[in-house]
């Protein structure tokens, strides 16, 4: 399976040098990275408005070694925010982070992850805004929830991000859905061992559609983030027997991927989401889009191709 070699080199500088200077990695990373710089980015957070759309903003990098670094990666978000008060869109424009970006995995990185990202989620609350903690590999989740729950005290509409490929999910779902929060649900897209995660599709399939049901049947806000066609048809299908409206449940799909099927599903009445990440440490994200799907791979191997 190349996914987890694919994964395995996003974690190799080796690596990152060679495809940083690949002639065709530009063509590919501009499909997936909405641009560099705020101001690259806020044309098509107000096109994708315009086309019905929400969208959640990713500010990339995750390899901070530093307390200094996390905090210019707290105030690039404290940046993002100021724009998006100009722009007024609430919570059709909301935040994901990473709390790796904060620091979480230095000295002392739960206390700082936490200190460093209130105050994003205060300034986007004071926008009418929220913020999506991400979730990274099994080892950060115990910290994650920890801050999810410390946040939610002040902030309660601060949602949290569960992987239906670990074993333990489906337990987080069951507490999570119970407290009335907002969970995005995905497939999971870093290098977990067996001990700690499914590997095989299919079961890691069947695992997304139970953990989905129960948030569904559950009384938080449920944020299907999935591009898989039988995945958003079986979505649609719990929702209506969950009895839950068009707005008590939303789509979430990157930026770059499947955009006909973000149209779509808005133009019936969904709340459909875009994760749009910008930035110049754009690597580890890029690696993982690869990962995720063989035609990505396929797609970004043709364009080195070409302009070699």
């Amino acid at each position: 399976m190349l996914g987890p070699v694919i994964l395995a080199a996003s974690r190799s500088d080796k690596m990152r040098r060679f495809i940083s200077a690949a002639p065709g990695t530009k063509q590919v990373v501009d499909r997936f990275i909405a641009g560099e710089t705020v101001d690259q980015v806020v044309p098509i957070i107000e096109d994708a408005a315009g086309k019905g759309l929400e969208v959640t903003l990713d500010v990339v990098g995750e390899d901070i070694t530093t307390p200094e670094q996390a905090a210019a990666a707290r105030d690039a978000y404290l940046e993002l925010v100021e724009r998006l008060k100009d722009l007024g869109l609430g919570t059709r424009a909301e935040m994901s982070v990473k709390l790796s970006m904060f620091g979480q995995a230095l000295d002392g990185g739960h206390e700082l992850a936490l200190a460093n990202v209130r105050p994003v989620v205060e300034a986007a609350a004071e926008i009418g805004t929220t913020v999506t903690l991400d979730a990274e590999d099994h080892t950060t989740l115990d910290s994650m929830f920890a801050i999810h729950e410390e946040l939610r005290k002040d902030f309660p509409q601060t949602g949290c991000v569960i992987q239906a490929y670990l074993f333990r999910t489906e337990e987080d779902a069951r507490r999570l859905a119970a407290a009335g929060s907002r969970v995005r649900i995905v497939k999971g897209a870093y290098k977990e061992p067996a001990s700690v995660a499914y590997q095989d599709k299919a079961e890691i399939d069947k695992a997304y559609v139970r953990i989905l049901k129960t948030l569904m049947e559950g009384e938080g806000y449920p944020m299907i983030g999935s591009h898989d066609p039988r995945l958003i048809a079986i979505a649609q299908e719990l929702a209506r027997k969950a009895g839950r409206k068009l707005d008590e449940y939303e789509f979430q799909m990157l930026y770059g991927i499947r955009s006909d099927e973000h149209i779509r599903l808005a133009a019936e009445g969904h709340r459909m989401r875009v994760y749009t990440a910008y930035g110049t440490d754009w690597y580890g994200y890029f690696m993982r889009r690869l990962a995720e799907k063989p035609a990505n791979l396929l797609f970004f191997g043709r364009s080195i191709l070409t302009k070699g």
